[in-house]
């Protein structure tokens, strides 16, 4: 990694002088670096059509594009990529010129670190992590809080009180999302029995392998769970695949309203529910800021509270239980339920 050096450039130094010096705070990188191209958006595996992750933070993008007129390029990862690799997509987006640069999703976290030290005029933003920097906007959500909501909807749709989770990637932000949903479950119907299991314990191809979550929804289907919740990005259209096979049961989608996303839309009835993040908000809140030259930095979290996070109400197939939702969405805000993060 580069060191930043910096320069303080005298308050009489001359036009020639100032050409050849970098102002005060920027790197030698930066100083080079093209003239402000527009918004740089590295998704995750998966890229944009995942229907999932990726899409929501996408939609973020077009927003700003149609409502500000920002230019927004994008890029996207490929599985088995190393540190190396994402650091280069961002530094590629810095020195072209693109301010913000955004990191969708925690594995950009220490890229965006490193990066981020390099280009200090530039600001970096990154999705579910929290790394260090002064040029940096972590946007984090309350994924455990949605997850508790849809494991209230599972527990009450369940026929066979067994419902399931599946995670793409056995790690602490994906266990957040298992820790809401079984405790959203068991404080629902102590009855109930909740099976959790991971398509990898380490391998990010977890959230772009729709056949190996079709395969495990497969095998707990088939053990007679009825209701399965999926964060495993792309790989959840393997589960809801699955599930469109077996009649009464449900899926429950994850990130953006999944019952919407025209890539899922021959399975939308089987489509219970989905946990949104408000991904698409967050990339919106950071580029607007940009545009309007106070960018956002530190940390910024989405909560339920602050509808950062929600359960979707699409194709009404929730509507039943609608107020028995509500009201476990009010004891969270209020404070009488503490959602775990960890399961």
């Amino acid at each position: 990694m580069r060191r930043v050096i910096r320069i303080a450039a005298a308050a009489t130094a001359t036009a020639g002088l100032a050409l050849t010096a970098t102002a005060c705070g920027q790197s030698f990188a930066e100083a080079n670096r093209a003239k402000h191209a527009g918004v740089g958006l590295a998704f995750d595996i998966g890229g944009r059509d995942d229907h999932s992750f990726n899409e929501a933070a996408a939609r973020g993008a077009d927003n700003a594009t149609k409502k500000l007129g920002v230019n927004v390029k994008m890029l996207t990862a490929k599985n088995g990529e190393t540190e190396a690799d994402r650091e280069q997509r961002l530094t590629s987006f810095a020195e072209a010129g693109y301010n913000p640069v955004i990191g969708v999703g925690f594995a950009y976290s220490q890229a965006v670190q490193n990066v981020a030290k390099d280009f200090p005029a530039t600001t970096f933003g990154v999705v579910d992590a929290v790394p260090e920097g002064k040029n940096v906007d972590a946007m984090v959500f309350a994924e455990h809080e949605g997850s508790y909501l849809a494991g209230v909807a599972a527990a009450l749709k369940s026929k066979n009180h067994k419902v399931g989770f599946i995670g793409g990637v056995n790690n602490a932000l994906i266990q957040k999302f298992q820790a809401g949903f079984e405790q959203g479950v068991r404080d629902t119907d102590p009855k109930a029995k909740v099976t959790s299991q991971y398509l990898y314990p380490n391998n990010d191809k977890g959230f772009n392998d729709p056949a190996a979550a079709k395969a495990k929804a497969g095998g707990m289907l088939d053990s007679g769970i009825d209701v399965i919740y999926t964060a495993a990005g792309q790989s959840g259209a393997g589960t809801i695949e699955a599930i469109s096979r077996v009649k009464g049961a449900w899926a429950i989608g994850v990130d953006s309203d999944q019952y919407q996303q025209p890539g899922l839309a021959r399975y939308k009835n089987r489509i219970l529910t989905s946990v949104v993040k408000n991904v698409d908000v967050a990339v919106f809140d950071l580029i607007k800021s940009a545009e309007d030259g106070k960018p956002l930095t530190g940390i910024h979290s989405y909560d339920l509270k602050h509808s950062g996070v929600s359960l979707a109400t699409s194709g009404g197939f929730i509507k039943d239980i609608q107020p028995q939702i509500d009201a476990a969405r009010k004891k969270i805000i209020e404070g009488k339920v503490k959602v775990k993060e960890t399961p």
